[in-house]
């Protein structure tokens, strides 16, 4: 464990201020050297204040920083702004990142939605991107979009009583206001999955029904912040259970409980063209069926699902 691992692991286990002189002798270095690691901490964002008789830290179950994050401390890479945790983890994918690696950001500026809409990213929301590595046919890709937003929607429902239901393909709603959405990059060498990244954007401690009145945020459900570190490791926790037994069936049975799609009258609508019909089903591998007024079924694999 370095040095600044091991202070942060010190202040974060005290209620009280941590001399330096305790703390020198835990790490079996200078009270200078601990001085110097804490300032850089301080620099990077850490919220450790100095006072007459030593060192405290101010606790926040909101912060994001990876030293916050126990185990899982070298997987996160936090940003404080960036133009989209899509962008960087696809960049940390490709160096050859561990799978579980996570890119969390306190904002976007060009946050990303389907058919390359923006997500609005302000201040209070939790976005972040998980990076996998599935060794599952790439036809099965979708259904890992799909258990991202069940695993989501069941944490929201067991932890926080909010009742998440799915719209197809990807997006959580609430009382038919969207509270989270769901989106995937992945690259391919020959036939397999070189990894795949899972984007989440969840409507938290912001306020996007002010820019979009069909959205909705926990804080605004609550009526009280909630604090995001833990509804991500919660998240992951869950996710990384799933990911690691992957079972296809599993997932395409469980979307169907929480779905509000089937059943309903829909217009799907894709770069090149729409469809328009009654949602009947999903495939094995998450494609919606759609039955079109003539009759005849066709089953489609992307596009902005809209219910009439």
């Amino acid at each position: 464990m370095k040095p600044k691992e091991k202070i942060f692991q010190v202040l974060n286990k005290s209620d009280d201020v941590v001399s330096g002189e305790t703390m020198s002798a835990e790490l079996g270095v200078s009270r200078v050297s601990i001085w110097k690691h804490i300032k850089g901490m301080v620099a990077s964002g850490i919220p450790i204040v100095s006072t007459p008789k030593g060192y405290r830290l101010n606790r926040d179950p909101d912060r994001l920083m990876p030293l916050e994050f126990g185990s899982r401390r070298d997987r996160i890479h936090y940003f404080q702004e960036t133009t989209s945790t899509m962008d960087e983890a696809a960049a940390l994918a490709r160096k050859g990142c561990p799978e579980f690696t996570v890119v969390v950001a306190q904002r976007q500026t060009r946050g990303r939605g389907r058919m390359m809409r923006t997500w609005l990213s302000a201040d209070g929301g939790l976005y972040f991107n998980v990076v996998l590595r599935p060794e599952i046919p790439i036809v099965l890709a979708g259904l890992v979009n799909m258990a991202a937003a069940i695993d989501m929607a069941h944490l929201l429902e067991s932890s926080y009583k909010i009742e998440a239901r799915l719209k197809w393909p990807n997006d959580l709603l609430v009382n038919g206001k969207k509270i989270c959405g769901v989106l995937s990059q992945a690259e391919i060498e020959g036939a397999q999955i070189a990894y795949m990244n899972i984007g989440i954007g969840l409507n938290v401690n912001n306020s996007p029904e002010i820019e979009e009145p069909v959205a909705i945020s926990m804080k605004a459900l609550l009526g009280e912040p909630m604090p995001r570190r833990e509804l991500l490791e919660a998240f992951l926790n869950l996710f990384e259970k799933r990911m690691t037994d992957f079972n296809s069936f599993a997932v395409i049975d469980q979307w169907r409980l929480r779905n509000v799609t089937l059943g309903q009258s829909v217009r799907i609508v894709t770069i090149k063209d729409e469809v328009e019909g009654t949602a009947i089903d999903i495939d094995d591998h998450g494609g919606l069926i759609v039955e079109l007024d003539d009759g005849t079924r066709r089953i489609v694999t992307y596009g902005d699902c809209f219910h009439n």
